[in-house]
């Protein structure tokens, strides 16, 4: 078996320390007699699994107690809607940044249910960089201000975190859950989409201060309300065992690693391979402002479209798959997240060298 370096920017590569433990399990889980894929989620067994993985997280995340834990649906889409339905509500106004198409998305879910602002964006550049903000740019009567801390499209990242005093913070996390240490104190909610360091894809997350729930409005749809779902602890309806049970495989993969800290030191080298590259080539370069780049999506381009389509045909070839950029931004994109070996990004750096050698 030869398995391909997967560039993916979501569903991703899984470390395969989790797939054969997984393929191991696949018929019985311990000694159950049941694949965990046909376990009720009503059993004392799966009950052990989705409350280790809570467990887990919130050792990994340092999560207090004042915030609840919420293993959802719908990924970070539906929760674009969640958001307003069940916090848009007092004054009906919140402050988005826009730097991405996902947040740009969330916002023009919003708009749906309330007045939301777009308080700062990099669309001027589309999307190159992180515009900076203080204090007194958020409006005061904002019931919260939302942003996306990774933009997994054009390879940016939020390196501060926006000072909105009181104003409850609302982050999309999809793309850079796990991948380093995070002050939960600071925001009002974390969620997205786990489907890029956390499992495979079907689950996302929420992870919201307990004072924010209980104001959901009255057309909030059941399994959106995220107070129905902390008090059913995430079995309000069934929700997605076999993926909640990959969730806790990586979960216990990464506190084997040594927890988020060593996962940050893991994912700079990582993408300092990949960037010291592209900042010393002359075919290639990076899209995103060298200040806000991400350690998770490193997007590139070469010196035209017709050499950006080869080295996509040559590098699938060669077992490099899923480096097409996004339709919205072109070129190519490198996702390296937690589960993407080392050995894969220096042996894509190896082969840009050669390609860059035959077609200069």
């Amino acid at each position: 078996m030869s398995r391909v370096y997967n560039f993916s920017a979501g569903p991703s590569m899984l470390p395969v320390e989790v797939l054969q433990k997984a393929a191991d399990e696949m018929l019985e889980y311990e000694d159950t007699g049941q694949s965990v894929a046909e376990m009720s989620h009503r059993s004392k067994e799966f009950d052990k699994i989705i409350k280790d993985a809570e467990a887990l997280l919130r050792e990994l995340m340092d999560i207090p107690k004042n915030y609840k834990v919420l293993f959802l649906q719908g990924g970070a889409s539906l929760q674009f809607a969640a958001m307003p339905l069940n916090f848009m509500n007092g004054s009906g106004k919140a402050d988005y940044f826009v730097t991405g198409l996902w947040a740009k998305n969330a916002y023009e879910e919003a708009k749906k249910y309330g007045n939301p602002r777009v308080v700062a964006s990099s669309a001027d550049k589309n999307f190159s960089y992180i515009p900076k903000t203080t204090r007194e740019d958020f409006d005061p009567e904002a019931d919260y201000v939302h942003y996306c801390m990774n933009n997994t499209i054009y390879g940016t990242k939020f390196q501060y975190i926006p000072d909105c005093g009181d104003i409850p913070l609302i982050c999309d996390i999809s793309s850079c859950v796990l991948s380093e240490p995070i002050d939960v104190t600071k925001f009002a909610v974390l969620y997205g989409g786990a489907q890029k360091n956390m499992s495979p894809a079907g689950l996302s997350f929420a992870i919201i201060r307990e004072d924010m729930l209980g104001n959901a409005r009255d057309i909030t749809p059941i399994v959106m309300d995220y107070k129905i779902v902390a008090d059913k602890e995430s079995i309000y309806n069934t929700p997605p065992t076999y993926t909640i049970y990959m969730c806790k495989l990586v979960l216990e993969w990464v506190k084997a690693q040594g927890g988020l800290k060593a996962m940050k030191e893991r994912n700079e080298k990582k993408a300092k391979i990949l960037y010291d590259f592209l900042d010393s080539s002359k075919m290639f370069r990076g899209i995103a402002d060298k200040e806000d780049r991400s350690l998770m999506n490193i997007s590139f381009v070469s010196t035209s479209e017709e050499i950006d389509a080869k080295f996509i045909k040559e590098a699938k070839e060669a077992g490099f798959i899923n480096l097409k950029g996004h339709r919205s931004a072109g070129g190519m994109r490198a996702s390296v997240y937690n589960g993407f070996p080392i050995e894969g990004v220096e042996k894509l750096v190896e082969f840009m060298t050669e390609f860059e050698k035959a077609n200069s």
